[in-house]
């Protein structure tokens, strides 16, 4: 009988990730975008197979992918080592030499849009427009393009049209919290939900006639619900709600009359189907916690791109009753057994508030009586059942993982949404504290011996936990965090920054509370090892944010490691990146666990 050793813990990190995929319209090819080669790519599917092969060689990862309306090519957008920089490009079915689209330097463009006839591509772009963003219309056989949108008092994309193509969906992002969606018909500009002082959401919408749109929003309400506009009669109904639920996205099949809801519940995601002929409502199970995309072909057929706590991404196929995987992403060369559910607990904020958490406990045969206390980035963002690998692996090598979803976190309705808005630094924190304080009352860590880790935002309220609450903990990892609010809200994207005020603060009405609220004001308390996580390329926490606070650091002479990624942006889209970062933290983090085991 052979036996096999452990599974290597870095098997964990060779888990393949999909960002994105399409369906052509004849269901004849699938692609998507994945980092199977190591480095993400777009990867074909002549279905009904489900071996892929590569369309590009790029390296780059994809934001924006669609098909023409016959099934002819792709268009898919790509940036430059994560600068979000995103340029339209047109891509064989079957691979090969792309064509340039749209392309201009130092530009974003977003949500690429083809005509009915697939001879024009409608977009959003900061060319010309960066604070507010302008919307064209390009025809792909003369190459001229026109300008049908532009964006004023706040960023203004265009994502939809009727069938006839003459009445066009955009929103205003005011804020993540007041986003408000219109109907432009001639040079007529019609708000979709009634007027009110009060701010608001619209997620998603749908034109299902020339005259009759679906959307979601919260108008009115505290959770996102599905609601009608009919542009004949100026009249917005309320169609369905479900109590502490948030309608996250909407999908409509014409040849069938039926809308497709996704539903955010806490950590876990719902899907619901509406027959619009008998208004009949079911609930369809998914294979997934978390759905990322649903495409709708015109035979009914279902595509659903999801994730779960112990299942990573994969592209699911249903046109009856029952999914079939596409896509067999799993953990390679680790049973599923060896893999960690997350334990759904709530405990009591400074202010009675309920916080809802996973705990991901470690397997008892692997742990080593470590904690990592996780806050999530976003901050308007929740940490939810979905695949990580890192956390799979720094469970797999003993560490629990402790992940709150604080104030201003998504799914637990629009009023906690806002409770971050121009308070990152005072309610958000303290609910972080009474999580810390909950591990310690039920006996899971010691005070002064927990590890702290985040990104983004997360990783500003660690440098923040860690310069006002040093205490709690022996040794603290910051992925790409702001350090400073006003060199932060300085150097966002342009079209960022019309939300700044509302989102984080004013730097001259808000001084003092941004003074109050930027971690670097507690250089002074910043006393434990730190770990420093940074891509060069991060368009969103730029570079000049790490550095200040590591120099600053090391200037008094304190412990600080500094790992900075050259071809990185906002995250990890290199396999061998991903890889080296997370040994890293590891190497780093056992400095401490081996203290404690001497103890």
């Amino acid at each position: 009988m052979i036996t096999f050793p452990k599974p290597d813990v870095e098997q964990f990190l060779r888990t393949f990730s999909i960002a994105d995929f399409a369906v052509s319209p004849d269901e004849k090819h699938l692609v998507f975008s994945t980092n199977l080669s190591g480095k993400y790519n777009l990867w074909g599917m002549d279905l009904p197979n489900s071996f892929p092969y590569p369309l590009t060689s790029i390296d780059q990862s994809c934001q924006g992918l669609i098909y023409d309306k016959k099934s002819r090519f792709i268009i898919a957008g790509f940036d430059q080592d994560g600068n979000e920089n995103t340029q339209f490009y047109g891509v064989p079915l079957n691979g090969g030499t792309m064509k340039e689209i749209v392309n201009h330097e130092n530009t974003r463009n977003f949500m690429p849009k083809l005509s009915n006839d697939s001879k024009k591509l409608y977009y959003t772009t900061s060319r010309g427009n960066p604070s507010f963003l302008n919307s064209y219309c390009l025809d792909l056989e003369s190459g001229q393009e026109r300008l049908v949108l532009e964006g004023k008092d706040a960023a203004t994309y265009l994502f939809g049209f009727s069938p006839d193509e003459e009445t066009f969906l955009y929103y205003k992002h005011f804020a993540n919290t007041y986003t408000l969606l219109y109907a432009k018909k001639g040079n007529e500009n019609i708000l979709l939900t009634p007027p009110t002082e009060k701010q608001h959401t619209v997620n998603d919408g749908v034109f299902v006639s020339d005259s009759m749109i679906y959307l979601l929003t919260d108008y009115d309400s505290d959770f996102t619900y599905l609601a009608s506009y009919n542009l004949e009669t100026n009249k917005f109904c309320k169609v369905k709600e479900l109590e502490n639920e948030s309608f996250t996205a909407i999908t409509y099949s014409e040849e069938n009359q039926l809308l497709y809801i996704t539903s955010q519940k806490g950590v876990e995601d719902q899907l619901y189907e509406i027959n619009l002929q008998n208004e009949n409502w079911r609930n369809i199970p998914v294979p997934c916690s978390v759905i990322n995309k649903l495409v709708v072909a015109a035979s009914g057929t279902l595509y659903l791109f999801g994730m779960s706590a112990t299942k990573p991404h994969n592209i699911y196929k249903n046109s009856g009753d029952e999914w079939v995987s596409l896509t067999k992403y799993t953990v390679p060369g680790v049973d599923s057994n060896e893999l960690v559910e997350p334990d759904i607990i709530t405990y009591p904020s400074f202010d009675g508030r309920e916080i809802e958490s996973l705990f991901f406990k470690a397997k008892k045969e692997n742990d080593n009586g470590e904690v990592i206390f996780w806050p999530h980035g976003g901050p308007q963002a929740a940490e939810r059942k979905f695949f990580r690998a890192s956390f799979q692996f720094f469970l797999n090598n003993g560490y629990s993982i402790f992940a709150p979803n604080f104030r201003g976190s998504t799914g637990y309705g629009l009023e906690f949404m806002k409770m971050v808005e121009g308070d990152w630094g005072n309610g958000p924190r303290l609910d972080n504290v009474a999580g810390l304080d909950w591990l310690i009352d039920q006996g899971h860590a010691q005070k002064g011996n927990i590890l702290l880790m985040g990104g983004s935002f997360g990783g500003y309220m660690a440098l923040l936990l860690h310069g006002r609450h040093a205490d709690y903990f022996k040794a603290v990892v910051d992925i790409f965090g702001p350090s400073n609010l006003f060199s932060f809200i300085n150097s966002v994207p342009e079209d960022w920054k019309p939300v700044m005020d509302q989102w984080v603060g004013n730097p001259e009405k808000d001084k003092e509370k941004l003074i109050e609220f930027s971690p670097i004001t507690y250089l002074e308390s910043m006393i434990k090892p730190m770990l420093v996580i940074q891509g060069a390329n991060d368009p969103r926490v730029v570079k000049e944010e790490s550095d200040q606070i590591v120099q600053a650091l090391k200037d008094k002479g304190r412990d600080v490691e500094y790992m900075l990624l050259e071809n990185e942006g906002h995250g990890f889209s290199k396999k061998e990146n991903e890889i080296a970062v997370y040994q890293k933290i590891l190497s780093f983090l056992k400095r401490f666990t081996a203290v404690t085991e001497k103890v």
